[in-house]
C-alpha cells in the first residue's frame, strides 16, 4: 500500500481522512504545526483533534512554510494530501502576509523540491476552495448564465444584499456553481486557494506526477474545531448557543451556502487518491444543496433545544459572497461520488456530538472587534 503525506492532518478534515485510510491499509504521515486557534494553546494536551490520530500515524510537528520541515516529511512518501492552510475570509483581509507566507509560498516550496530533489511523490491532491469562485452562477432569461460582480458597501448599508448584473433588467435565478464557472474570489483568502490550486495543477504535470484539486464547500460534522471563532458558521453559532449568548444573523438571513458532512468529503478524498480518473482533474465537492444561514442557526437551536435569541440584523461583512452551492455533475460522472448525508441527518449528527462536549468560551465577539477596527464589519 501506498504512504500519505497529509499536511495539516491534524485538522479537522485532515484527522478525519488519516483514521479512514488507516484502515484501509495505508501509511499516513501527518505535518501540522498544531495551531492555537484550531487546537487550542496546550493541544498536546487538550486537542480531541490532535489526539485521535498521534497513536495511529507518523506525526511531525512542523511547518509549510519550512523547507527542511516538508524534506523531513516527504521522505519515502508516494502521495501528499496538501490540506496545510491559513483558512477564514474574514480574517484574510487582514492578516494578508500570513495568509500568503502559508498557503502560496508553502505550496512554491513543496514544487521546488519536487521540481529540483529526489522523490517518489506519484500524485498530489490539493484543497482548492469553493471561495475562488466567488459569488456563484446565476442563470438570467436576458442573458443566460451570469456571473455577478461583488457586493458594495453603498448598496448593503441599504438592506440591499442580493446580487446584480449590469444590464439586467429580469431576476437572477441562482444555479449550482461548476468547475467552469468564472473564477473570481472575493478575498484573500479566495485568492491564495486559487494560487494553490493553479500551482499545483500547472507544475506537477511537468514533473510525471498526477494532481488533483478538490474545491470543498462548507465542510462540517463531529470533531470539527470549537474553538475557532474565525471560521465554520456552525461551530460558532453552536459555541454561541452553548453559553446562552444571542445570535446575529447577518444581512437578511437569506444568505446560503453549501454544507457537506465531513464523511463525504473524506470519502470524495479517497475517490481521488485510488482512482485514475482523478488525474489532472479538478473536482466540486459538496452537497449540492443551498442551505440558507438563518435555516442553520434555528435547526442548531432546536437540536440543543436551547432557547437564544436569532436576531437578523442586517450587519455585514465585507468579502463575503451572497449564494454558492455546488454542481456534482462531474464528480459523480467521473468519480462516482454522491453525498450520502442529508443536512438533516448531519445536524442532527453534528450537535450530538457537541452535546458531548466541553463547553469553550465564546470568543466570536473578539474576532468581530477586530473586523470593526479595520472597516471590514458594518
Amino acid at each position: 500500500m501506498k504512504n500519505i503525506l497529509i499536511t495539516g492532518g491534524a485538522g479537522f478534515i485532515g484527522s478525519n481522512l488519516s483514521l479512514k485510510l488507516i484502515e484501509k491499509g495505508y501509511s499516513v504521515t501527518v505535518l501540522d504545526n498544531l495551531s492555537p486557534q484550531i487546537h487550542g494553546d496546550n493541544p498536546v494536551e487538550t486537542s480531541p483533534l490532535y489526539k485521535s490520530i498521534k497513536d495511529k500515524v507518523k506525526f511531525i510537528f512542523g511547518t509549510v512554510t519550512s523547507k527542511e520541515d516538508w524534506k523531513r516529511a516527504l521522505d519515502g512518501q508516494n502521495v501528499i494530501v496538501h490540506y496545510a492552510a491559513e483558512t477564514g475570509t474574514g480574517q484574510s483581509m487582514y492578516e494578508i502576509q500570513k495568509y500568503v507566507d502559508v498557503n502560496i509560498n508553502g505550496t512554491a516550496i513543496l514544487l521546488d523540491i519536487l521540481a529540483n530533489e529526489s522523490h517518489q511523490i506519484e500524485k498530489v491532491i490539493v484543497a482548492s476552495s469553493r471561495s475562488i469562485y466567488g459569488e456563484g452562477k446565476y442563470k438570467n432569461e436576458e442573458f443566460g448564465f451570469v456571473y455577478p460582480e461583488h457586493r458594495t458597501s453603498a448598496k448593503m448599508d441599504n438592506g440591499d444584499f442580493e446580487v446584480k448584473y449590469s444590464g439586467c433588467n429580469k431576476p437572477l435565478t441562482l444555479v449550482g456553481t461548476d468547475e467552469e464557472s468564472k473564477i473570481h474570489p472575493s478575498s484573500v483568502y479566495g485568492i491564495t486557494k486559487q494560487n494553490q490550486e493553479q500551482m499545483i495543477m500547472t507544475v506537477c504535470p511537468t514533473l510525471g506526477i498526477e494532481p488533483v484539486a478538490f474545491r470543498y464547500q462548507n465542510v462540517y460534522g463531529p470533531g470539527q474545531s470549537l474553538k475557532n471563532p474565525y471560521t465554520g458558521i456552525l461551530s460558532i453559532f453552536s459555541t454561541q448557543i452553548k453559553n446562552g449568548n444571542a445570535i446575529n444573523i447577518f444581512e437578511d438571513g437569506k444568505e446560503s451556502r453549501d454544507f457537506v458532512f465531513i464523511d463525504d468529503v473524506v470519502d470524495a478524498t479517497i475517490l481521488g487518491i485510488e482512482k485514475a480518473e482523478s488525474n489532472g482533474e479538478i473536482f466540486n465537492v459538496g452537497s449540492g444543496i443551498a442551505t440558507d444561514v438563518l435555516t442553520v442557526a434555528e435547526s442548531l437551536v432546536n437540536s440543543y433545544n436551547i432557547s437564544v435569541p436569532i436576531t437578523i440584523s442586517g450587519n455585514y461583512r465585507l468579502g463575503d459572497i451572497r449564494h454558492n452551492f455546488a454542481d456534482l455533475t462531474k464528480i459523480k460522472e467521473k468519480l462516482g461520488f454522491e453525498p450520502k448525508v442529508s443536512f438533516e441527518e448531519g445536524i442532527y449528527l453534528f450537535a450530538k456530538w457537541v452535546d458531548s462536549q466541553e463547553v469553550e468560551s465564546d470568543m466570536y465577539e473578539r474576532s468581530i472587534e477586530e473586523l470593526k477596527v479595520r472597516g471590514l464589519y458594518k
